[in-house]
């Protein structure tokens, strides 16, 4: 149904300012009712058509004034337009709130953010890892951290995030989180979830992260060469801890599999493969992603050692694996008795997976990133970058056929 609409600018001559300017005022008038908005700017009465509803005169402080109030009243032509095709009822007061925006429920950011983890929660283990609630949980805190910091605030109200609030927020982590560019990238990408979660709620109308970017930086991976593997397998350790935690670190050297995924392994896991030789097959539990390795044979050497070990039969689990804390305190150890100079971790298994085991010896690049269960090859490309020898045995390879 079409009612009547009307806009017009006029002062209110009551509310004088000790300068003499007064105020002037939008009036929406549909259906006979009012509602009245400042326009937030002011005039000498003495310049002011009452009949035109406009300031008089042609100087450029008269002409900037018009063409304000002329914007002004366009913007409420275009929210009415809006409402016209949202709504069946539009009130001026209606409309005086959806320019002032008092129409909208106030959206806050940190429950929005902590729903988006509970969801997280409730999904671990189905289309979650445990690894993924926790830096989501520490995006959380640090967000609310750095709110504190900035804004001295608690909460924020999600249309203040802005474009200068995604840059002040990659400095503080930087700065005074005093993160590394590829852990502020990752905190960074985690809030960008959020925002485009509010975004497609429509709960946003721009993207604060128009304008950012920021990329990962390549990190070195380090791996163990053959020499460091063999020197490791040679030795002979006194303790049974630092032997057991050996077998599990070489284990997975000729696996790939990570420390979450070897400590769930089971004898359930081993299956035979389309070559008609043991496998395992399994799923990552960081990206979920099948995963099926054939079992080498040094591999399934390990595996017959624990097979009646206590731990295992009772677990049901390939090996007696100790906590990743614990695990890389004694691989340090196993460096430090055999030699090597590298940071030794569990992941590092991992790597030499990737590089002195398998892309060092010819294994195609796309197989080694099944195995490794990447879900993007650039993410295996990595370990590929950095095989110079393999270059280098690659073009004697070369230059051998063509001097013959």
């Amino acid at each position: 149904m079409n009612k009547t609409f009307n806009l017009l600018f006029f002062i209110k001559k009551n509310k004088i300012r000790t300068n003499g300017t007064a105020p002037i005022y939008l009036r929406i008038t549909i259906e006979g009712k009012i509602a009245d908005i400042a326009a937030k700017r002011y005039i000498d009465p003495q310049k002011w058509d009452i009949k035109a509803h406009k300031a008089v005169g042609n100087t450029q402080e008269v002409k900037t004034l018009n063409l304000y109030l002329k914007t002004l009243e366009q913007k409420v032509y275009d929210y009415h337009y809006e409402m016209l095709k949202e709504e069946n009822d539009v009130t001026a007061i209606g409309l005086k709130s959806k320019l002032l925006g008092t129409d909208r429920e106030k959206r806050m950011l940190i429950p929005i953010f902590q729903e988006h983890n509970n969801k997280v929660e409730a999904l671990v283990g189905q289309d979650f890892a445990p690894g993924t609630l926790e830096r989501y949980k520490t995006s959380l805190k640090h967000t609310q951290e750095f709110l504190n910091w900035k804004y001295k605030i608690s909460d924020i109200d999600i249309t203040k995030i802005d474009h200068a609030f995604i840059m002040d927020y990659d400095f503080w982590l930087r700065s005074e989180r005093k993160c590394a560019n590829n852990t502020a990238v990752k905190y960074i990408k985690n809030f960008k979830k959020i925002m485009r979660l509010c975004m497609a709620n429509g709960w946003l109308s721009k993207d604060p992260f128009l304008g950012y970017k920021a990329k990962l930086k390549v990190v070195e991976r380090p791996y163990l060469t053959k020499e460091e593997i063999q020197a490791i397998y040679d030795k002979e350790f006194a303790s049974e801890r630092l032997s057991q935690v050996r077998d599990i670190f070489l284990f997975s050297c000729y696996t790939g599999f990570a420390y979450v995924d070897v400590k769930k392994l089971s004898k359930s896991h081993i299956n035979f493969g389309i070559d008609g030789d043991k496998w395992i097959f399994t799923n990552r539990q960081k990206t979920n992603t099948s995963t099926r390795v054939p079992l080498l044979p040094l591999a399934q050497e390990l595996i017959l050692k624990y097979e009646e070990h206590p731990e295992c039969v009772n677990l049901d689990v390939l090996f007696p694996v100790l906590s990743n804390q614990k695990m890389n305190s004694y691989l340090k150890e196993i460096a430090n008795v055999c030699g090597i100079n590298k940071e030794l971790t569990f992941h590092i298994a991992r790597h030499t997976f990737a590089t002195t085991v398998t892309l060092s010896n010819g294994v195609p690049i796309e197989s080694v990133s099944k195995m490794l269960g990447h879900t993007n090859i650039k993410t295996t490309q990595h370990y590929a970058k950095i095989l110079d020898k393999k270059v280098s045995d690659d073009m004697s390879i070369l230059r051998r056929k063509l001097q013959s």
